[in-house]
């Protein structure tokens, strides 16, 4: 007559006993059960796209700005010098504006396009295309002095009243009061860098 197994005394009911791990190594806990692994402590973030930077280079972008400033101003220099005998007053002042604001809107092309969205950069090309405005007339005066008298008597005028051409340029002819068209040009210089320098800027990071 066949016998039953013989029962754990812990089992009464005939349940076999699960198997008994092996010890770790002293001073560590339980292994962990096959298949459930713990959390890793710092799980990764999921990419974010970031929105894009300001970019561009600014203090090259004034650089270059002061670079074509210069130009334009040298040409308008030269262009005033060769035409002053055959100029009206009129005529004066549309070639002043109208050279204002050329330099303005070659120094914002340029400054929005290498110094991206920077606002010191077009701060930066509104100033460098007011001084262009101003010195590419003020430059023209000792020339037009020294082609209607001698290179010498210019640079004689010019030591002895160093500020000679800016008072020129703020003088009017017609009254000898303020002539307000001087500001003007400034003022159109710096609004036309500093608004196509922020329209070329947005548009390129756009």
């Amino acid at each position: 007559m066949n016998q039953p197994p013989p029962q754990h005394p812990y089992q009464p009911y005939g349940q076999p006993v699960p198997p008994q791990q092996p010890p770790g190594p002293p001073g560590y806990g339980p292994q962990p059960v096959h298949g459930a692994y713990p959390a890793p402590p710092f799980a990764p973030q999921p990419f974010v796209r970031r929105p894009p930077s300001a970019g561009g280079h600014p203090v090259g972008a004034v650089l270059l700005g002061l670079l074509a400033s210069f130009l334009v101003a040298l040409l308008y220099t030269v262009l005033n010098v060769a035409t002053y005998k055959d100029q009206t007053l009129t005529t004066a002042n549309a070639l002043y504006l109208g050279h204002a604001l050329l330099n303005g809107a070659i120094v914002g092309l340029l400054v929005g396009l290498v110094g991206g969205r920077s606002n010191g950069a077009r701060i930066g090309a509104a100033l460098v295309a007011a001084l262009g405005a101003f010195f590419g007339y003020t430059n023209s005066l000792p020339l037009v002095y020294a082609v209607e008298s001698t290179p010498t008597a210019a640079w004689d005028l010019l030591s002895y009243e160093p500020f000679f051409p800016a008072k020129a340029w703020w003088t009017s002819e017609a009254d000898g009061g303020v002539d307000w068209f001087s500001p003007l040009g400034l003022v159109l210089a710096a609004a036309a860098a500093y608004g196509i320098a922020y329209a070329m800027g947005t548009r390129r990071r756009a």
